[in-house]
C-alpha cells in the first residue's frame, strides 16, 4: 500500500498554518489565485472541518487584500467547501460519519445511472487518456495526494459529464464535494482498490454495455463504503 507519510504530516499541521507569501503577483487573478491556495489549505487540511477562518491572518500569510480573500470564499462557499458560522466569519464545512455514508448511497444510485447514460456517448480518446493518468499515478514511486483526487475527479467527470443530463452531473458534482470533506484524511490507502475500480468503470464505459457499466460504479462506490465503515470500527 502506498505510504501516507504527506497526508501524516499534514495531520500534524496546525490549522492556523498559510503558505509563505510570494513575490509580486501581477498580472495574477488574484481571486483564483486565492481561491486555489484555500482549496490546497482544505486539502492539506491546514484549514480543518469546523475551525473558523481568520480573514485577516490568512490574507497576510497569503500576501493578499481581503476583497480576492472574501471573493474566493464565497465561490467556496457556492462549491459547499466552506460555510458561514453564526458570527458570519467563514469556516470549512465539517461532514460526519452519517452525512458521509448517506452521501454515499445517494451517489451510488446517481452515479451508476450516469454511467449508463454515458455509454456511447465517451470518446475512445477520454477513456485512453484517464487510462494513461491512472497507470502513472500507480507506478509512482512516492505517493502524492492531489494526484489522486485529479485521478479520481477525471473517473468519475468521465461519465458524470457525459451522460446528457445538466441536473444529473451538477447534482454528482455536490455531493462529491461533500464526500471528499471526509475523505480528505483517508485517502492514501485507498490508492490500490480505486485505481483497480476505476479501471473496470473504464473498461465497462468502452465495452457499450451500460448494465456492466452501471454495476462496475455500483461496485466501486459499496467499496467505498465498506472500507469507510471498517476503518472506524
Amino acid at each position: 500500500m502506498a505510504g501516507a507519510s504527506r497526508d501524516d504530516a499534514a495531520d500534524e499541521a496546525d490549522e492556523s498554518a498559510v503558505p509563505e507569501p510570494g513575490p509580486a503577483r501581477s498580472g495574477y487573478n488574484l481571486s483564483n489565485l486565492a481561491y486555489n491556495s484555500i482549496s490546497e489549505l482544505i486539502r492539506t487540511r491546514r484549514l480543518k472541518g469546523g475551525v473558523p477562518i481568520v480573514e485577516a491572518k490568512l490574507a497576510e500569510g497569503l500576501g493578499l487584500s481581503r476583497t480576492p480573500l472574501r471573493e474566493a470564499l464565497q465561490r467556496l462557499e457556492g462549491e459547499g467547501l466552506v460555510i458561514k458560522a453564526a458570527n458570519r466569519s467563514f469556516m470549512v464545512r465539517s461532514v460526519d460519519l452519517a452525512e458521509y455514508l448517506q452521501s454515499l448511497k445517494v451517489r451510488e444510485i446517481l452515479e451508476s445511472e450516469a454511467a449508463a447514460l454515458a455509454i456511447d456517448r465517451v470518446s475512445p480518446g477520454s477513456i485512453a487518456a484517464v487510462r494513461r493518468e491512472i497507470a502513472e499515478l500507480m507506478a509512482a514511486t512516492t505517493y502524492h495526494t492531489d494526484a489522486h483526487w485529479r485521478s479520481d475527479d477525471r473517473v468519475h467527470r468521465l461519465y458524470a459529464e457525459a451522460c446528457g443530463n445538466a441536473v444529473l452531473a451538477q447534482m454528482i458534482a455536490s455531493l462529491r464535494v461533500t464526500t471528499r470533506l471526509f475523505e480528505i484524511a483517508r485517502l492514501s490507502d485507498r490508492l490500490a482498490p480505486d485505481s483497480t475500480e476505476h479501471l473496470e468503470i473504464l473498461a465497462a464505459l468502452e465495452s457499450g454495455d451500460a448494465r456492466r457499466a452501471r454495476r462496475a460504479v455500483q461496485a466501486h462506490l459499496r467499496s467505498l463504503t465498506r472500507f469507510t465503515v471498517a476503518s472506524v470500527t
